[in-house]
């Protein structure tokens, strides 16, 4: 027989007759909006009902106006807002079987038998346990004459999926939950600003940042900013701490550091179980140092303000999901919850996920570990070999904290660093020079390249006087092509056959062999801050159409994730070819509905502004906005610090193995397809993949890779500003158990 299709689209999953109920409950999170606005609209597409239910489980429990229906309208404009609009509310109610029974009869009487529950553990474990109870209400319900027999049979089945939204990130199963990203955005502006205080004063800032039981968003906040010290809950630290702080604090102002950071978690404990305090961390520092020290606590600040760009589109890519697991759950499902692994999408049982207590975090902290704590010389091994780092193309956001992690590692694993200006042209200009552990502290805050980043045209035979062994490569489409180069000279060059690795920053994402680049999320979230600041601008005003340009040559990655994340209307990209007729449609759409566009260049902005403008007349004014570079600097998000710092951190451990493995009578020697590498995020992996192999994978025209993946959310933007079209769901998570997922990515993250 032939093998049926296993392609599935979105227009053959009909949601008739189905009715979804969308709660947030527990604490808030920003992302919240993004994810209910997601479930209502892609609900609505697929032809379900979508009711709110207003303030959590006490909604559910109280019914009456709590329940309403959701029309599309309904959610426009709530994107970019932080919290949740539907309220969200703690509720002894319906921990009682009474209150369930009442919230049980309150979803019968309006058809609603599928679930979506935004929220943290608590919240999803409740769901779960009504869930289990529901037919045994609904007979009780029978029993007292509240609903017919009938309707038991009907309603019989309770479909629960959840998203966890919750700024601790403390959920197994799950890689980032809604709203870590932007509690992240939170602790890094304040540091950042506290950074340049401190350096003015001399001072020690002591950092008190949320997680009662979870050091997530301390250690990772940490990681981006470098701080000295970091004290979480997971890991307490080792009895006499309190001189190894202080000793460490004292001799890195010894080194010239103006400042200290400490960061401590709210539930940080010793080993004794009792608990460490800021304050008490802060009477430490004066008692012992005498250094100025002042104690900073964010609370709910890292709740607040609007959702990053990474929340927005991490809601709406699992509201989608989640809408799409409720239309194939059966009575036989359990509850789910969707997420993302990597960048895959996944659908985890819920009760597996609040079972098992997170430990993905071990790699942070590994990390952190690795980059702050600087080991005496006396310690060090020592290899005699002699790495380069060098960063080629355009500056991207966070190619500094990547350079950072490189240095350190590098020594730590007892190399000489040297780091290369300019890029190729460093080489035969001989800019390059050693680089020690202190000179690259305060890396991972700043933007651009303090390497500086020259464009290179040709590459001279003097590339490796210095005797460098091994080769770091940190950039865009140039640096895969001088890569490429490189690794194809050897046969002439003997000299050129040394390990070489590369991690790609590029604000255009557009390289072979890996889904995400360094310095992307920074560039996606100056598009969104625009387009916001754009919308409230717009708000008071008459009706208006906006027109952005994104950069990105001929990859459309920003502009389209760049869309979904600021919720356009529509998006052009040069990979999808568009003609006059359907700018003449979306011109016909806007005239019906009326907001903001975004775009990518090739029919030019001033050809699309005129058109709209030509058509729209009367029924809206347009206006136009060219990014530009603003999309390059900036201080790197903190996404891209950690990305940065993490995937150059593994790059250099891979140029320590190489180095061992090519090592031959006195010198290193690397002739194979495997030693010149691409270090690149695929899924759900961080993989070392031959350039000569991504060759085939690559447009070299348009600097693009052949196949994108980022492709398959377009149509989500489309559904998601009212657009027909077609959505290949056959890549939508499939469920799976959380052990089989550890095993495998442990190694990646």
């Amino acid at each position: 027989g032939i093998m049926p299709d296993t392609k599935k689209f979105i227009e053959n999953l009909s949601g008739a007759g189905k009715c979804i109920g969308v709660l947030t409950s527990g604490g808030d999170a920003q992302g919240m909006n993004a994810a209910v606005r997601a479930v209502v609209r892609m609900g609505i597409y697929v032809g379900a009902k979508v009711y709110f239910i207003h303030e959590g489980y006490q909604g559910m429990v109280d019914g009456g106006d709590n329940i309403k229906e959701a029309s599309w309208e309904s959610v426009s404009s709530m994107l970019q807002v932080g919290g949740t609009v539907i309220g969200s509310a703690r509720c002894k109610d319906f921990r009682t079987h009474e209150g369930r029974l009442r919230a049980a009869l309150n979803l019968v009487q309006r058809g609603i038998t599928n679930l979506c529950v935004i929220g943290g553990d608590g919240s999803l474990t409740g769901a779960n346990l009504f869930r289990e109870e529901w037919s045994g209400l609904l007979d009780e319900l029978v029993q007292s004459g509240e609903i017919s027999e009938e309707a038991s049979q009907i309603y019989s089945a309770l479909h629960i999926v959840g998203m966890v939204g919750s700024i601790d990130n403390d959920f197994c199963g799950t890689d980032m939950t809604i709203g870590t990203d932007s509690a992240l955005h939170r602790i890094i502006e304040v540091v950042d600003a506290i950074m340049t205080t401190a350096q003015s004063h001399q001072r020690t800032f002591v950092l008190e940042v949320m997680g009662r039981h979870c050091g997530y968003l301390a250690l990772v906040s940490a990681l981006a900013c470098g701080a000295d010290w970091v004290l979480i809950p997971e890991m307490p630290p080792k009895d006499g701490w309190e001189e190894q702080m202080c000793y460490k604090l004292s001799e890195s102002r010894m080194r010239g550091s103006r400042l200290n950071i400490i960061i401590v978690a709210e539930g940080a404990t010793d080993r004794h179980g009792n608990p460490i305090s800021s304050n008490a961390v802060k009477e430490l520092v004066v008692r012992c140092l005498g250094f100025d020290t002042r104690v900073t606590v964010l609370g709910h600040v890292q709740r607040g303000g609007t959702p990053s760009a990474f929340d927005r589109i991490l809601a709406s890519r699992m509201g989608v999901e989640a809408v799409l697991a409720l239309l194939e759950a059966s009575p036989g499902t359990p509850a789910c919850v969707v997420s993302l692994c990597g960048n895959q999408a996944v659908r985890v049982p819920l009760m597996e996920c609040v079972q098992m207590v997170r430990k993905s975090f071990e790699n942070n902290l590994n990390t952190y570990k690795l980059l702050s704590h600087r080991k005496i010389d006396s310690e060090l091994p020592h290899s005699s070999f002699n790495v380069a780092v060098l960063n080629v193309g355009a500056p991207a956001a966070g190619m500094n904290a990547a350079v950072r992690s490189a240095v350190r590692v590098g020594i730590t694993e007892g190399h000489t660093m040297f780091a290369v200006s300019d890029g190729f042209e460093g080489f035969y200009k001989g800019q390059i020079k050693e680089i020690k552990w202190g000179d690259v502290g305060g890396w991972t805050g700043q933007g651009g390249s303090l390497l500086g980043t020259k464009r290179y045209d040709y590459i001279s035979k003097g590339l490796l006087i210095h005797n460098i062994n091994a080769l770091l490569v940190i950039g865009g489409f140039e640096a895969y092509l001088g890569l490429m180069e490189l690794q194809a000279a050897r046969s002439k060059h003997a000299e050129l056959c040394v390990p070489m690795v590369m991690v790609p920053a590029t604000v255009s994402n557009n390289i072979p062999g890996s889904d995400l680049s360094i310095g992307a999320d920074t560039a996606l979230n100056a598009i969104t801050d625009t387009c916001d600041r754009i919308k409230q601008s717009a708000s008071g005003t008459k009706r208006r159409v906006f027109i952005i340009e994104t950069m990105g040559g001929y990859c459309g990655y920003l502009a389209t994730v760049g869309g979904l994340a600021a919720g356009a209307d529509a998006a052009y990209i040069y990979e999808e070819p568009f003609d006059i007729r359907e700018l003449q449609s979306n011109v016909e759409h806007l005239t019906e509905k009326m907001k903001t566009n975004i775009l990518h260049r090739n029919y030019t902005t001033d050809f699309i502004y005129q058109l709209y403008n030509e058509e729209g007349k009367g029924v809206f004014d347009c206006r136009k906005n060219v990014l530009g570079h603003m999309q390059q600097g900036g201080a790197p998000s903190p996404f891209d610090r950690n990305f940065g710092t993490k995937i150059a951190a593994k790059a250099m451990q891979w140029i320590s193995k190489k180095l061992k493995e090519f090592y031959r009578e006195g010198r290193v020697f690397a002739n194979t397809e495997d030693s010149a590498c691409l270090l690149g995020m695929r899924r759900r992996a961080l993989v070392f993949q031959p350039v000569v192999q991504l060759k085939d994978e690559t447009d070299f025209v348009h600097r693009i890779p052949k196949e994108q993946w980022w492709l398959r959310l377009r149509p989500l933007m489309k559904i998601l500003a009212k657009y027909k079209t077609s959505y290949d769901v056959s890549d939508s998570g499939q469920l799976e158990h959380i052990v089989r997922l550890r095993a495998k990515d442990v190694s990646a993250i």
